[in-house]
């Protein structure tokens, strides 16, 4: 069974390939370049060094959220378009589980993927071997540590943290919580599509036997002629991203600060239009 995976959730860009349990090719850049400039060309060639054509691929995974607003937008319009060419399934795959998935399988410290939110704010989630200690949501960094110290047991209280928002919280998480902290290193401690691309493997094959189907019975079908597809397994039609708090334009909107995201946008050009790389939370 052949999985494409995507990611761009944040500020990496990650395209990867695997083949049953072989992980064939992956790309990631961590660059500054906006993920609509490095996603297909990423693809392309990542496609001809491992030798497998993209229309023969079995389903494509693609991290839904939390992140980054347009790098969730973008990294589900490349999914879809794809899909939709090759009519082939969608997984949908959270970020930070995919993020936690290969470190929670190998170690028995609580996992704790967090991701910088901006406004003193974190997507955090937590979890310990195949258990959520945590749900995924937006949080203070000082509300996830004072409920990591009230929900882990003290004798599981070894965390090791990864994500984007180490960097900038990571003295205060070394102070504040309760046990033994270590941190990532640099070949795992930022998203990958190798990641989503193995987590959304357990998640379709758990479908296809739920709903006694096999891969290759539904790549000769074609996802058109699913009726089974869920909240994980899909179609191009039905994928959107996860965001887990409002668009900075939707809170501005609602607190009375732009009369309408025509406004926002006048604002922007005024302002000389955001940072590459790096679309607002």
């Amino acid at each position: 069974m052949k999985i494409l995976a995507i990611e761009a959730s944040a500020l990496t860009a990650s395209v990867a390939i695997t083949e049953d349990d072989l992980l064939k090719g992956e790309f990631t850049v961590n660059n500054k370049l906006t993920h609509s400039e490095t996603l297909l060309p990423m693809l392309e060639s990542m496609a001809e060094i491992s030798g497998i054509s993209l229309e023969d691929v079995d389903a494509i995974a693609v991290s839904a959220g939390p992140g980054s607003f347009t790098g969730l937008r973008i990294g589900a319009a490349t999914a879809k378009g794809l899909a939709l060419a090759y009519n082939c399934p969608v997984i949908k795959v959270p970020t930070l589980a995919a993020m936690a998935y290969t470190l929670s399988l190998v170690s028995d410290s609580v996992i704790c993927p967090i991701m910088d939110a901006r406004r003193g704010q974190v997507y955090s989630a937590a979890y310990c071997s195949d258990a959520v200690v945590l749900e995924e949501d937006a949080r203070d960094i000082h509300s996830l540590i004072s409920r990591l110290n009230e929900t882990v047991p003290e004798e599981e209280c070894s965390y090791i943290f990864l994500g984007d928002g180490v960097p900038v919280y990571s003295d205060i998480i070394s102070a504040e919580l309760e046990g033994d902290v270590s941190f990532a290193g640099a070949d795992i401690n930022r998203q990958r599509a190798a990641g989503v691309a193995v987590l959304g493997s357990v998640f379709y094959n758990k479908w296809l036997v739920r709903n006694g189907l096999t891969a290759e019975a539904v790549r000769s079908a074609g996802a058109d002629a699913i009726s089974c597809f869920d909240d994980t397994v899909m179609n191009s039609d039905n994928l959107a991203p996860e965001y887990l708090r409002k668009s900075q334009a939707e809170r501005e909107m609602e607190q009375g600060v732009l009369e309408d995201p025509g406004q926002h946008s006048l604002k922007k050009m005024q302002s000389g239009g955001p940072r590459r790389g790096r679309s607002e939370s």
